[in-house]
């Protein structure tokens, strides 16, 4: 992925920061015949700042051609989107002015690794539920859904992705002067959009917010 210098985050923490908030993500590798994409979930079990090195857990329907394609130690790159919005030239009150659109991208990229059928593949399930009923859910219990769960594993392939680099685009209007940032992110904080909010989030987080606004973006950030 080309990515700017002004844009390019090194920071492991806010890279994985994208990614555990954003686990839909697509799957992309080498087809047969053309590349293969696919949307599906993707959990970040481990701690730790980075991901470099570590092994996230995704699954998804067998009957899906992208599994069958898939062999042990294929390389693969996982797409993950964080917050994005549109960006118009009446926000910036300076001519002359060009629309924009701010977003956040993750490229992870690593090997693929199937898990075995059976308990282990229900294990990535069970892990996967775990994970996003913390962060996302109301505490759903499994338990009285195992029997269900079991019968429909059979269509679902689990695989281990191995983590060998990343590429963080974050372009967060830094090319802006801080009067101007200051008014996007008014802007960015009086739209419905969650989205938008997203981004003044992590606008703080970078210390691009002024001041007390600042803290306030980066201290939204961590709830």
């Amino acid at each position: 992925m080309f990515v700017p210098d002004h844009y390019r985050v090194d920071d492991g923490e806010r890279v994985r920061r994208v990614v555990r908030e954003n686990p839909l993500c697509q799957l992309v590798s080498n087809g047969p015949w053309r590349p293969l994409i696919t949307h599906l979930l993707c959990i970040d079990p481990e701690p730790g700042p980075e991901l470099v090195g570590t092994t996230l857990l995704a699954h998804l329907n067998r009957a899906n051609p992208h599994w069958g394609a898939l062999a042990d130690g294929d390389p693969a790159t996982l797409v993950f989107c964080g917050p994005h919005g549109y960006v118009s030239p009446t926000v910036y009150d300076i001519t002359p002015a060009a629309p924009t659109w701010d977003f956040i991208t993750v490229h992870v990229h690593g090997t693929v690794h199937p898990i075995e059928a059976g308990d282990p593949t229900l294990e990535v399930i069970l892990e996967t539920v775990r994970i996003c009923e913390e962060r996302f859910g109301t505490g759903w219990d499994p338990g009285p859904s195992m029997e269900y769960l079991r019968r429909i594993l059979p269509g679902v392939g689990a695989f281990g992705f191995r983590v060998q680099s990343v590429d963080g685009h974050f372009k967060l209007s830094q090319e802006l002067t801080q009067d101007v940032r200051d008014r996007l992110v008014d802007s960015f904080r009086r739209s419905p959009s969650t989205l938008l909010h997203g981004l003044v989030d992590h606008m703080g987080a970078a210390g691009l917010v002024r001041g007390a606004d600042q803290a306030a973006s980066v201290s939204a950030g961590e709830r």
